[in-house]
């Protein structure tokens, strides 16, 4: 029986679809296809004790997986989920009505239970675009791509609520986010204030008149006088982003991990603070983070 499942692959900071279609027929085996790298290869063990301790199995059937487009190259243990479920509705152990209204990720511990990944936000901006009305992926992802209007976004802890909201129609609780609220509420707490600087008046007023020019500045001093702390709290008083600056952030920060978990949109400006003695290539790479 073939069925098809979908998830999404990362690339830059745009996502595509991905769609996994499974086939189970008779005769043994376990074929995954499609460009998938190792952690994805790898993913059958997890999948087989994962479905084993909540009591159910892969069969013993010849399994075909094909991650299509096949001339993609999918990284990253985030299609786990994905897998599993495709896998259970083949083999007919579940009922998968409404499968294609889903777009489906997470990655599998051994337990069930489920781990966040990379790149959620542009995975939701994607779904929506391609018409899904739904999107299942780990509840420390969900408040990110809730952020995105027109689309339910489920964020589950384990892969039973995901089994039973399927098989047995169990509803799962949607993750609901006012992203202009969200913006607004968090403008006003920054992490590094500036207004907790005490004395240095000097640079503190330089440091007033670059923010407020938009000029550079450069700190020149011995260790321990302050330059960092200074320099960390020097976003407190930029003009704050705007919503469409504060979502392009957020999906920079979706993709490479660095947004905290169960954290929404990042309303505050980010501030690297790369070591004196890194080479031009990191520099790049920490500048595009």
């Amino acid at each position: 029986m073939l069925k098809k499942v979908f998830a999404s692959a990362v690339f830059g900071v745009e996502a595509s679809t991905i769609t996994v279609e499974v086939n189970v027929d008779k005769g043994v085996g376990y074929h995954l296809v499609g460009l998938p790298d190792n952690a994805i290869k790898e993913s059958n063990y997890r999948i087989a004790a994962a479905l084993q301790n909540n009591g159910y199995r892969i069969p013993g059937k010849k399994i075909t997986i094909n991650m299509a487009p096949a001339d993609l190259r999918k990284e990253g243990s985030a299609y786990d989920l994905t897998l599993a479920i495709g896998i259970l509705a083949a083999s007919n152990q579940i009922k998968a009505e409404n499968l294609e209204d889903y777009l489906i990720m997470g990655e599998l511990s051994l337990d069930g239970s489920l781990q966040p990944f990379k790149g959620a936000l542009p995975i939701a901006i994607k779904a929506r675009e391609e018409g899904f009305k739904n999107i299942i992926l780990p509840v420390q992802n969900s408040k990110e791509a809730a952020i995105v209007d027109d689309i339910k976004v489920f964020g589950v802890e384990n892969i039973m609520q995901v089994i039973n909201h399927f098989d047995k129609e169990e509803p799962l609780e949607q993750t609901i986010i006012n992203t202009r609220e969200e913006f607004y509420k968090s403008l006003d707490f920054p992490e590094f204030d500036f207004a907790d600087v005490k004395g240095q008046e000097s640079i503190k007023r330089c440091m007033e008149i670059a923010a407020a020019g938009g000029h550079n500045i450069i700190l020149i001093g011995p260790p321990g006088s302050g330059k960092t702390m200074l320099a960390k709290r020097l976003p407190s008083i930029l003009p704050p982003m705007t919503l469409h600056e504060a979502l392009e952030t957020t999906k920079i920060h979706s993709v490479v991990g660095r947004v905290k978990a169960h954290a929404g949109l990042m309303a505050q400006r980010p501030f690297r603070s790369p070591h004196h003695t890194i080479s031009n290539v990191s520099f790049t790479v920490v500048g595009a983070n």
